[in-house]
């Protein structure tokens, strides 16, 4: 296995992802923790951030919140599920390939529960248990058992057992309500924790015969899950030390990290991951180029401890930004600041947690890419940073570098 390699493939991954929409915009295609659920939070800084009388104009609280590549979705309290961004390749699960600069709703069904974002897919769960996935399939990463896109959710076999899923780049992970895990989609670099083979698959294969598995998340090459027992497990690439073993090389199937079984919370970025422990500290390891370990100069091959705060809450983290929300209700992020993703104001890069505004009301949604969004206590969408094709949802492509909020529709 060439990690050289890897690190030339993800360059190019995030290049064609760009090239792939400026190249749809010119041919007219019309232009989306202490565990992962969190606590509370607050945030302030920009003008319409500040604007209480634009809160009055959201509908339904939103309960669920991805963030994909380019695109965005959320779940809200009334089981609806509403999506935009990007959709060349379907994502948004509306039917077209018509890229939205605003939400719109996916189907009819009231029953959806969770909710995963990757590079160019969706997928999410229903209160039923069953799993639907759709947009880009080019690695079997919807589980339908074909390489076929979809514009529209498809339902991935007839279990009724799944409880969470996770979706990255090429591959996708869930986890099922018998503490059983499951992974498909792109192994080139073992990231489906089944040993060095099969090469790809299309639909769902159990991890090992373990029934104990908690929650699971999905980088570019990497995966990493909690056990009921409060253990960590990761596997796949770890190129820049993004497993937190202690090495340069993979691992292709599940092990263990450290012998800690206070995990409560774990996220993995495309070449780093971040978790907390309950005692409300946070851990960060891996690929820190942009200062997205929060921590520490170069690459990370342990789990390296944030500051000294005891008081972290939920952590997420995708591409090269990290966010994190306090049990005092203050959102902090760090990393890369390119698009303005850590949202303090500016496009510097943060090598450690940097406060976003003076609020004390985030809770549990938060979802990180090259654009972030969260939710607040009354349960309101806030999103800022890149916004190239429409994924913060504001009806324009204007970046904004501090949170705005989202007003869905009625």
């Amino acid at each position: 296995m060439n990690e050289d390699q890897e690190g030339r493939l993800r360059t190019r991954w995030r290049r064609a992802a760009r090239t792939a929409a400026a190249t749809a915009v010119s041919l007219g295609v019309a232009i989306l923790a202490i565990g992962v659920t969190a606590g509370a939070a607050v945030a302030g800084g920009s003008p319409a951030e500040r604007s209480t009388s634009n809160i009055s104009l959201a509908a339904a609280p939103v309960s669920r919140v991805a963030a994909g590549d380019l695109h965005t979705c959320v779940i809200r309290t009334d089981g609806t599920l509403w999506c935009w961004g990007n959709n060349f390749n379907g994502q948004l699960g509306d039917g077209t390939t018509t890229n939205r600069t605003g939400p719109v709703r996916v189907g009819t069904a009231t029953t959806w529960a969770r909710i995963d974002a990757g590079k160019t897919n969706t997928c999410a769960v229903r209160t039923d248990g069953t799993l639907w996935c759709w947009g880009g399939n080019s690695n079997g990463q919807l589980g339908d058992g074909t390489t076929t896109p979809r514009t529209s959710p498809v339902q991935i076999g007839t279990a009724t057992t799944w409880a969470s899923v996770s979706t990255s780049s090429n591959h996708t992970c869930a986890v099922r309500t018998t503490g059983t895990l499951w992974c498909w989609g792109l192994n080139s670099h073992t990231q489906l924790g089944t040993g060095t083979t099969p090469l790809l698959t299309t639909t769902p294969l159990q991890v090992g015969t373990a029934t104990t598995w908690a929650s699971v998340t999905t980088g570019y090459a990497h995966s990493c899950a909690l056990r009921t027992d409060g253990t960590l497990w990761c596997w796949g690439s770890s190129s820049d030390g993004q497993l937190g073993l202690g090495i340069f090389s993979f691992r292709s199937t599940p092990t263990q990290v450290g012998t800690a079984t206070t995990w409560t919370g774990v996220t993995a970025g495309y070449v780093h991951t971040c978790a907390v422990q309950a005692n409300g500290t946070l851990w960060c390891w891996g690929e820190n180029g942009y200062g997205q370990v929060g921590a520490g100069s170069g690459p990370q091959t342990t789990p390296l401890q944030i500051g000294t705060a005891t008081t972290w809450a939920q952590v997420a983290t995708s591409v090269d930004t990290s966010c994190a929300t306090r049990t005092d209700g203050s959102l902090w992020c760090w990393g890369r600041n390119t698009d303005g993703q850590v949202g303090d104001g500016t496009t510097t890069h943060r090598p450690a947690p940097t406060r976003v505004g003076t609020a004390t009301a985030w809770t549990g949604g938060l979802a990180v890419s090259h654009h972030a969004c969260a939710t607040r206590t009354d349960g309101n969408l806030w999103c800022w940073g890149d916004n190239f094709l429409g994924q913060l949802g504001d009806g324009t492509t204007t970046a904004r570098s501090t949170p705005a909020l989202v007003v869905l529709p009625d």
